[in-house]
């Protein structure tokens, strides 16, 4: 069934349903009418010969200068010509996808002015799977992702390049082969399409729901290490973050209890200190602190999918034409650093779980580096430090981006997003997170080996999928492909899927 774009309800599930999945959309009629009225509304100004900009003006520093009715007719040309300036190796398809659909949503609401037949030809690109070529690089986030936006500009005048059906084609073969009629641009058309902070935003829904499902991963993999280290489970009683107030950390305390369900911990079989280290009973409060973050940073988001983002901004009720900065990414690229800097800081915390399993005067009884033969083996030791090179990345590049602006185009544009470096770098944050959490996962099946307690259901689920990847280190190996089992597992959530059929949803 078809999803129905409407300017008013796209989440980030849907868009990731769109973007990843390849399903279907259509214009509600609803929308195409408040389209067809600003854009009667637009030809009557344009005959009136109002001064509008980047229609009969040019842009950037250049929008003092007046155009020509025949300037006009050229312009939107040039302007994505221009515009192309991206450089690299092509966006995932899914980033592209997700993009597009940004953009016909915010078409949708009536306000960007541009032909009908533009927002038509986009949805019929997503659903026939003509997905433009588009530059990794070249976007600074304001007056929106121009660059990146250019390149799904040009299909509509029968240029550029495009995937269709997985083959990389000129933009023109690809959409004669897809049947799909290109429109050309008129006044407007052109800025329509490129206006706004789609990528960025398109990016970020998608990194948001991978982050929440990894997220729920490093509970999982934190609850192992602590059956693993014999943890007093006392911090993780939800009754305890309910009188703080901190939502995230009920959630997380409520999901780290599910996996122990059904432990030894739980019954006093298992003998305990009365406090452990902050990198053990902080773990509701820091996995916590990052679900709050990435709640804020998805309200961000989801309401930049549903706004306009556009310049200028046309309002056919009241016959007026509104110049601003709508297309500014800040908005979205603010809470993306801050959901970058959240992973890290659970990556960090899990680094030191996994350091405890291995470090003997930690570990409770476990042998050191968790090898029956230390001295002769190293045991995971070397895992570590793969981590560690992991995380020290991960916090280079955890500096925010949204503070790093330079001034473009004569001064004119001199504040701007760098919310597209933002995207490119959570998504190595994201990246790594995977291998940091792939090892922990690992060193706390090898350290649960060691023991002889019952373990908690999710606990035991998750250690069952593990072992069905990677094998007990019972004499040293080398371990990079473990490593990457590990990596890809946690990447494909099969241990989340498995967990939350064994003991229930840990949202």
């Amino acid at each position: 069934m078809s999803i129905v774009i409407n300017g008013a309800d796209l989440t980030i599930e849907k868009l990731v349903r769109i973007a990843r999945h390849n399903e279907k959309v259509e214009l509600s009629n609803e929308a195409l009418k408040k389209i067809k009225v600003c854009r009667t509304m637009l030809e009557k100004k344009i005959t009136s010969r109002e001064i509008m900009y980047g229609i009969n003006t040019g842009i950037g520093e250049f929008s003092e200068v007046v155009l020509n009715d025949e300037q006009v007719k050229d312009f939107q040309r040039y302007l994505i010509y221009n515009h192309s300036a991206g450089i690299g190796e092509p966006m995932p398809i899914e980033y592209v996808r997700g993009a597009m659909a940004g953009r016909i949503n915010v078409h949708s609401h009536g306000n960007s002015g541009c032909r009908p037949e533009i927002t038509l030809a986009l949805i019929e690109m997503l659903n026939k799977n003509v997905i433009p070529v588009v530059c990794e690089k070249g976007s600074v986030g304001a007056c929106g992702d121009l660059a990146p936006m250019s390149q799904i500009a040009l299909l509509m005048m029968g240029e550029g390049e495009a995937f269709y059906n997985g083959e990389r084609l000129p933009g023109k073969s690809a959409m004669d082969k897809a049947g799909i009629k290109i429109p050309g641009l008129m006044a407007r058309d052109g800025l329509a399409i490129i206006n706004g902070s789609n990528f960025i935003t398109a990016i970020s829904a998608l990194q948001l729901y991978d982050i929440n499902r990894w997220l729920k991963q490093a509970e999982i993999a934190a609850s192992m290490s602590l059956e693993a280290l014999h943890a007093n489970l006392k911090p993780y009683d939800e009754r305890l973050h309910k009188v703080r107030g901190f939502k995230g950390a009920v959630r997380s305390s409520r999901a780290l209890m599910k996996c122990f369900n059904g432990s030894d911990l739980l019954t006093g079989k298992v003998k305990h200190k009365v406090q452990d280290a902050y990198s053990m009973r902080s773990t509701p409060q820091v996995i916590g602190a990052a679900h709050d973050a990435l709640a804020y940073a998805k309200e961000q988001v989801e309401i930049e999918l549903n706004g306009v983002g556009d310049n200028p901004v046309f309002i056919p009720e009241d016959d007026l034409t509104l110049t601003g900065a709508n297309f500014q990414g800040t908005p979205v690229s603010l809470p993306m650093d801050m959901v970058g800097a959240a992973v890290t800081m659970v990556s960090v915390m899990s680094e030191r779980r996994m350091n405890r399993l291995n470090n003997p005067a930690l570990s409770v009884g476990l042998p050191a580096f968790l090898t029956k033969g230390a001295g002769m083996f190293s045991g995971l030791m070397l895992s570590q430090y793969t981590a560690d090179t992991l995380i020290v990345e991960q916090r280079i590049l955890s500096t925010p981006a949204s503070i790093q602006s330079i001034p473009a185009a004569a001064d004119q544009e001199d504040f701007v997003s760098m919310g597209m470096n933002t995207a490119i770098k959570n998504s190595q944050i994201i990246k790594n997170s995977y291998g940091i959490l792939g090892i922990e996962f690992m060193a706390a099946a090898q350290a649960l080996d060691f023991r002889v307690h019952k373990t908690g259901k999710g606990v035991a689920k998750a250690k069952e999928v593990i072992r069905h990847h990677v094998e007990f280190l019972d004499v040293d190996r080398p371990l990079y492909d473990d490593h990457n089992k590990m990596m890809a597992l946690v990447k494909s959530c099969e241990i989340l899927d498995e967990v939350e059929k064994a003991v229930g949803s840990l949202e």
